[in-house]
């Protein structure tokens, strides 16, 4: 009987032609050997015939399966609708695919990947219905197996107190747990990832690992500081990496292999941490500055006092040179005079020697926000006294500043103390204070705006000059004005204009490059 359907099967001039290529035979070894379970039944299910795997994997011998129903195999735990989906295609002469679950001759049960096409003769009448079907139980396991590990690693990394973000070789975020969306939300930004790592490869340039440069993709516990606008307190963040390797998938790299290189980041808070340090940091710093302002305060006054007394002693100087050239080197009020000024000049040497010496610093990486930060929370009392509002504008990250952390913070305190001055006048109604950072090319930009009175066109440039001020001598010493501010930032490369467009108030702008030239 089996060999008489398989005929039919062949039969029709499709099936005369493959038969005039291969013999029949042919056709019942390949069906015969074939691994897959196959079954042929006629327009009522009922079997016809089955091969030698449809007896693996069902059980059922093929003398035990001939003259029964396909719906033996039947679990009955697959919904009716299904089963009625699958008649309804195959009646209509499609093919169907899909998922049973069947049921052994023992009575254990297995998942069947079913595919059922339905066999027409010449005229196009359904006669027969070709099954094959193989167990997918192991497969079908597997994919569970992957489906619930990846649901089970999703749900500890989405619990885990820290945030945890895949990236690509372009910085670009693939995957994230949802304390990095609540960072994204709280920085108000699209991907705060790219910017944390800006920040760790900048720290990473001069560092090898095995000899080799650090690519970035191997650190731990790197320390990033974020500075907030708005007057928020800047967060830190300690943050660790490693490589992820992933396989290539497709086909052409089943034998040559290849892949991609993911960087796995994980950041933790340390906010709190740090910020109680920065408070003892800070306090310090106040007690540092403070000397240094009262050090740089009385070698101001002196080197002012020096510039003035030697105005005196250069004109004497021209008196005693022109009393010697009229009546002569013995002329008692020349050399009067010339004892004078020998004694004034001894003086004077004396008096520049009293001026205590710039004290000399270590150059290092410096982060202009966190040098900015320190001197607004230096002049906090200062401004509330003054009642002056701060509008902080830093740049999340800028790129690190090799310098003079003192020299800096003293040239910013002396912008920074010039505008409360400024807007300190009596009378002043609006006080506001802007200082704002942002990164340019190969530089950082800093801006320091007041709503003070200004500065008048024409003293623009003469506030520049040593112990020009435009202070009232009864009220403060002269000291050196803004060309001490100068020559700091000319140390660094960089230079301090006054924005001639601005209209009403100050504005200041120091631009200072991130690599200086040799």
């Amino acid at each position: 009987m089996a060999k008489k359907q398989l005929e039919t099967v062949g039969g029709g001039a499709e099936g005369a032609q493959a038969s005039a290529a291969i013999h029949p035979r042919v056709f019942q070894q390949t069906v015969d050997q074939a691994d897959i379970a196959i079954s042929i039944t006629d327009v009522g299910g009922n079997i016809l015939y089955v091969n030698p795997a449809f007896s693996r994997v069902t059980g059922y011998a093929a003398d035990e399966a001939a003259g029964r129903n396909e719906s033996m195999l039947s679990n009955k735990t697959t919904p009716p609708e299904l089963y009625k989906a699958l008649w309804q295609h195959i009646s209509r002469g499609e093919a169907w695919s899909g998922r049973l679950i069947n049921r052994r001759r023992d009575g254990s049960k297995y998942l069947a990947e079913l595919s059922i096409s339905p066999v027409v003769d010449a005229g196009g009448a359904i006669v027969n219905y070709l099954g094959m079907h193989r167990d997918i139980t192991a497969m079908h396991r597997l994919e569970c197996e992957v489906k619930n590990q990846k649901a089970l690693i999703e749900s500890v990394v989405d619990a885990a107190p820290m945030v945890i973000a895949v990236l690509d070789v372009d910085d670009r975020v693939l995957l994230d747990n949802q304390e990095y969306k609540k960072l994204q939300a709280d920085l108000g930004m699209a991907e705060p990832a790219p910017m944390l790592m800006t920040a760790i490869r900048a720290g990473l340039e001069t560092e090898t690992v095995n000899g080799r440069r650090n690519s970035g993709y191997a650190f731990l516990d790197r320390e990033v500081r974020l500075d907030l606008p708005g007057g928020k307190p800047p967060r830190w963040f300690s943050c660790s990496g490693s490589r992820v390797r992933e396989d290539d998938s497709g086909a052409d790299a089943f034998f040559e292999g290849g892949g991609r290189d993911y960087l796995l980041l994980v950041a933790k808070e340390i906010t709190g941490l740090r910020a109680e340090q920065e408070k003892g940091r800070v306090a310090a710093l106040q007690v540092v500055m403070a000397e240094e302002d009262r050090v740089s305060a009385l070698r101001e006054s002196l080197s002012a006092a020096t510039f003035r007394l030697e105005g005196p002693l250069n004109m004497m100087a021209s008196v005693v040179g022109m009393l010697a050239r009229r009546n002569g080197e013995s002329d008692a009020m020349a050399v009067a005079l010339a004892a004078a000024m020998a004694a004034g000049q001894q003086a004077l040497a004396e008096w520049r020697a009293m001026i205590p010496a710039e004290t000399r610093e270590p150059a290092g990486a410096i982060n202009v926000n966190e040098l900015l930060r320190d001197v607004l929370d230096l002049s906090t009392k200062r401004l509330l006294a003054s009642g002056i509002s701060v509008n902080w504008k830093p740049q999340a990250m800028l790129p690190t500043l090799q310098g003079y952390p003192n020299q800096l913070r003293a040239m910013f305190k002396a912008l920074i103390d010039n505008a409360i001055e400024a807007m300190s006048a009596r009378g002043w109604r609006e006080r506001d204070l802007s200082v704002i950072t942002r990164a340019q090319l190969g530089g950082i930009d800093i801006v320091i705006e007041d709503s003070g009175p200004g500065i008048p066109a024409g003293q623009q440039l003469k506030v520049f000059e040593p112990f020009y001020t435009t202070k009232r001598e009864g009220n403060r010493h002269l000291g050196t004005g803004l060309s001490a501010a100068q020559q700091v930032a000319a140390d660094h490369g960089g230079t301090i204009e006054i924005d001639p467009a601005k209209v009403g108030g100050c504005r200041v702008r120091v631009l200072l490059p991130v690599k200086r030239r040799s």
